[in-house]
């Protein structure tokens, strides 16, 4: 199965291609070459035409046998609009199976369809397994009740050895199984068509390995075939049989994608072959819809995928520049769950391209996250002397799949059929564990007084968490823990954090956000808690859950906000932390009516915020990139002590890597352009974004404000315009103007104008910053404090350096959110790509 070397290749040159191209257009299934080929029509003796192959039946065929006991049914209804092929099934009662002779090595294609209809038997009710001798358990407690009166066709590719090839139907207790036809055959020989043995590795949290060794022993099904902005292709327009069906339904904004195509004529150069795609995939595209007035010119096109969580997927992305007038107009960037990001030079992909319509192709290996979904998407790439442009011919997304335990074994004609253990062995071993971790609960509750665990049924019902939210929330009744490796030592029964909260009692509540409530709380114990409740219909991530949750089990810093434990019981996403008494820093700069903090008490917030951060990026164990410093997200305890908060945007990565690259999150006004530009993230867009913090601590406004006149909306370009102006007086908190003294104020500026510069490279690291900050203290300290009545403007002002910094655009004005994954709380908390279930925010949270 490995890629076939690419080479350029004249169309009319060669008479394999010539060969190629006669069966793209229609040869039957006589003059079909493979070595290995099978087409059945089950549960019938007529041969069925099917596009460009024939379908035996399977009472006729000598080139296959099936194992009694079985029997045909027939489509009773006999609607006109029926396929033929789908007019008789074949029905077993008890395990069965079809058996066919390989006699070539190599991944052959194992297709199965079921068309259910009303007969002697009621297929819908039909319940089963389908596995295979290799062994593979290819459909587990399969039905198709909602199949809608459409056939549901499965699609495997298998690693298969010469000898025989036996298919199974296991039916489910007192149910029984069907199937309508099935086709194997070999794909290895057809050109550029078959699956690499290896591709680059993606995994959740961004990392990747140069390439993900060993798909050929797995099996791979196919999830999804999609015919980027194309019609539907069906099976009888597909050299091999494949439906590809349109992308309009995956797209998560429409608005940001326009179809262009289709065209006539391609160039295949061996990159790509019809057989790799149909020629109508080729075809068509989306590109950017860069017409629309409501988008900037930075934004992605995405597609959203729901696929198995925890599961590794075979990722195939079909491209052809049908966009171009000419060669080398622009390159993109193609993101996947924006944790990998690549560069797609369409002239450049294996080989040179010479031609525009050519088709290329590139493969993944992609692990899904905990929400179970997937979300490819291709955005612009910022380059001189280009146009800003990217688009999508297709996708092929596969689960791949291991192998699955023992299968019935095959003697001859005389065969036993055995089980397929694999289901039951790990259901007895999961009822042994749960036995033990029920039975060492019961232990140590047993330990504890009568009432300190009241009986849940003391309170009200808890609103049990369901639908609305397509975010991966854990469906009733499953029983499973979506945190499974993490430490269970901070998992809190629910029926605690019921009892600390009064079960959930509204006047509890000291935050809302877009995840929901955050609520007071007192544990059993008298610690003073924030609990933190997902609801339902809210849309955030477990992906941000289980992050919060795995960074803050990790590190203890004075300066870095506890997380006291977490529940994920009956599909519940709570999370408890330390209470912090006197909010977010943000609550004590404006719009509040809290105290005015003074100069020195604000140079100690942001000292201790410093060296939270300081320790995320040195002093924790491998490397933590915060992503979305800001000032709600910097909390403040009865002592006024900074503690940094939310953890569930934050990227681990190693001391060894200088980047991680991922798809642009964060806030508006404190994104680092530098990041926004390359979606390559440092612990620099950390410092960046707390430069932002800095003039925020300083002038008392927020980060964005669109009610000022259009230069002052962002307020770190206001506050370096007037810095370099040497106006930076005039804008400072006038609650606190007369306390500052002009070196500290000087060097506080230094410190901003620094954190703020465009190029990461020319930024300090935490740790100069800390020690500045420290510095800036040690000035005001030592300083003589002015009378209210003095005039300081002339004084500081002739203090303060002019350097002349680098801009750099105001990116927060002109971004919507349909433009970018870009998460903001800003009076309208929205998220534009998946909302954020980890903001602590006592008074503005999302």
């Amino acid at each position: 199965m490995a890629k076939i070397q690419t080479k350029k290749v004249l169309k009319s040159s060669s008479p394999l291609i010539f060969l190629l191209h006669l069966l793209s257009v229609g040869l039957t299934c006589a003059a079909y070459s493979l070595p290995d080929k099978y087409f059945i029509n089950c549960g019938s003796d007529t041969d069925v035409n099917s596009g460009n192959r024939t379908f035996r039946g399977d009472l006729n065929s000598y080139s296959i046998s099936f194992s009694k006991p079985s029997y045909p049914v027939k489509n009773s209804s006999q609607l006109p609009d029926t396929l033929a092929l789908y007019q008789t099934a074949r029905v077993f009662d008890q395990s069965s199976h079809y058996e066919f002779d390989i006699s070539s090595d190599g991944t052959h294609l194992v297709r199965l369809h079921f068309f259910a209809f009303s007969s002697a038997k009621n297929l819908y009710k039909a319940v089963f397994n389908v596995s295979t001798s290799h062994p593979f358990l290819l459909l587990h407690n399969f039905n198709v009740q909602n199949s809608s009166q459409s056939p549901v066709i499965k699609d495997f590719f298998l690693s298969i050895t010469r000898g025989k090839l036996c298919v199974y139907f296991r039916p489910r207790e007192s149910s029984f199984a069907f199937v309508s036809a099935i086709e194997v055959f070999l794909v290895d020989p057809l050109p550029l068509s078959s699956i690499p043995d290896n591709g680059p590795h993606v995994s959740p949290i961004g990392t990747k390995t140069n390439s993900y060794p060993g798909i050929h022993p797995k099996a791979l099904q196919t999830i999804y075939r999609i015919n980027v902005g194309g019609p539907m292709i069906s099976q009888e327009n597909d050299t091999l049989g494949r439906n590809w069906i349109p992308d309009d339904r995956y797209l998560y904004n429409p608005d940001t994608a326009k179809i262009v195509g289709p065209i006539a004529n391609l160039n295949y150069l061996g990159i790509a072959s019809e057989y790799t795609a149909p020629d109508s995939v080729y075809q068509t595209a989306k590109h950017m819809n860069k017409n629309n007035s409501g988008l900037s010119n930075n934004f992605n096109i995405t597609w959203c995928f729901n696929v198995s969580k925890n599961a590794r997927h075979f990722v195939r992305v079909h491209f052809c520049d049908i966009v171009s007038p000419s060669l080398n107009v622009f390159k993109f960037f193609l993101y996947i769950d924006a944790t990998y990001s690549k560069e797609i030079d369409p002239y450049h992909p294996y080989t040179d391209i010479s031609h525009i319509a050519t088709p290329f192709y590139f493969d993944f290996v992609v692990d899904s996250n905990d929400r179970g979904i997937m979300n490819i998407s291709v955005g612009p790439k910022a380059e001189a002397g280009s146009e800003r442009d990217a688009y999508l011919n297709g996708l092929e997304i596969m689960e791949i799949m291991e192998k699955s335990g023992t299968v019935p074994a095959v003697n001859g004609h005389k065969r036993k059929h055995v089980m397929v253990v694999v289901g039951p062995v790990l259901g007895g071993l999961l009822l042994i564990c749960i036995l033990t971790v029920v039975l060492f609960f019961v232990l140590i509750y047993r330990k504890q007084k009568p009432d300190e665990f009241p009986l849940a049924l003391e309170l009200s019902p808890l609103h049990v968490c369901g639908g609305g939210s397509s975010h991966g929330k854990v469906p009733e009744g499953t029983g499973g823990s979506p945190m499974p490796n993490v430490d269970l030592g901070l998992k809190i029964p629910l029926v605690e954090i019921q009892f600390a909260t009064h079960n959930f009692d509204r006047k509890l509540v000291i935050g809302k956000g877009g995840f929901g409530n955050v609520y007071k709380g007192t544990l059993r114990n008298g610690m003073k808690v924030a609990v933190k409740r997902s609801e339902p219909g809210s849309g955030q991530g477990l992906s941000e859950f289980q992050t919060e949750i795995i960074v803050l089990s990790k590190i203890r810093h004075r300066h870095l906000v506890s997380l006291i434990g977490y529940c994920d019981e009956r599909s519940e996403m709570i999370l408890v932390y330390e209470f912090m008494e006197k909010g977010t820093l943000r609550d004590h700069l404006y719009k509040s009516k809290s105290p005015c903090l003074s100069w020195i008490q604000r140079l100690e917030i942001c000292i201790g915020a410093a060296r939270g951060l300081h320790y995320l990026h040195e002093g924790a164990a491998g490397r933590i990139i915060h992503r979305d410093v800001k000032s709600t997200n910097i909390l403040l305890d009865k002592n006024h002590v900074a503690k940094v908060a939310d953890f569930g945007l934050s990227r681990l990565g190693t001391r060894d890597e200088n980047h991680v690259s991922t798809a642009v999150k964060g806030t508006f006004g404190y994104l680092d352009p530098e990041y926004f530009r390359s979606q390559q993230l440092t612990d620099k867009s950390d410092v960046f974004s707390f430069g932002v913090v800095l003039f925020e601590v300083l002038c008392a406004r927020p980060a964005i404000n669109a009610s000022l006149p259009r230069e002052q909306v962002n307020l770190a370009d206001w506050a370096m315009l007037c810095k370099n102006k040497g106006h930076l007086e005039e804008i400072v908190d006038p609650l606190i103007k007369v306390q500052i003294s002009p070196n500290s104020l000087r060097k506080f500026a230094e410190i901003a104008d620094k954190c703020l510069r465009d190029d990461g490279d020319d930024r300090p690291t935490m740790r100069d910053v800390l020690w500045d900050l420290e510095y800036a203290l040690q000035l005001q300290q030592t300083a003589r404090t002015r009378e209210p009545h003095e005039d300081s403007t002339n004084d500081a002002s002739s203090a303060l350096p002019l350097p002349n910094v680098r801009r750099f655009p105001s990116y927060s004005a002109s971004m919507n959110e349909v433009d970018m994954p870009i998460l903001r709380d800003q009076d309208n908390s929205i998220s534009s790509e998946s909302k954020v279930f980890s903001q602590l925010g006592i008074a503005d949270a999302r």
